[in-house]
């Protein structure tokens, strides 16, 4: 009798637990749509956190590319300066490069220090190529120097500051 009695309350405590309500069983389904489509809205706001952020991080980086390139534009002013000349405009001082036109003084000074300074070196030394050689590094460097000043002179490279 022990054993029936167990079996019985064994079924029916398994019946109660199975047997569900029409009106549960429709909670449970609103509840697990609303999960759903609060999960698919927790998505999307995550997936338009993500895009805003990729925008942001596009734009930062869009900012510190124009201000090298304006970096680069002002030390390109910069060291060019004196060989810029200014116009004026409606819109205001704008800079305009002057061209440059043929050899630089330190260039033209070079060579005619170097083959100057070859040809006094032949004259000076009894064995030619060694005088030559020795002439020709000495002029060229002298000849440099003195260019070089003429063009701080005229405003082609900047005076040492």
């Amino acid at each position: 009798m022990k054993k029936i009695m167990a079996m019985v309350a064994i079924g029916a405590t398994v019946l109660a637990s199975c047997g569900k309500s029409e009106k549960q069983i429709a909670l449970e389904k609103q509840q697990a749509i609303a999960a759903y489509q609060d999960s698919i809205k927790l998505d999307s706001f995550k997936r338009a956190a993500a895009d805003e952020e990729k925008r942001r991080i596009e734009e930062q980086h869009q900012a510190e590319l124009a201000a090298a390139r304006r970096s680069a534009a002002a030390s390109a002013t910069r060291s060019y300066r004196s060989s810029n000349t200014v116009t004026t405009s409606s819109a205001g001082v704008t800079n305009t490069p002057a061209k440059k036109k043929g050899w630089s003084d330190a260039a033209k000074g070079t060579v005619i220090g170097a083959g100057v300074g070859a040809l006094g070196g032949v004259l000076v030394d009894k064995n030619n190529a060694r005088g030559a050689i020795i002439g020709g590094l000495a002029g060229a460097g002298a000849g440099y120097a003195i260019g070089r000043a003429e063009d701080r002179k005229s405003g082609r490279v900047q005076p040492k500051q």
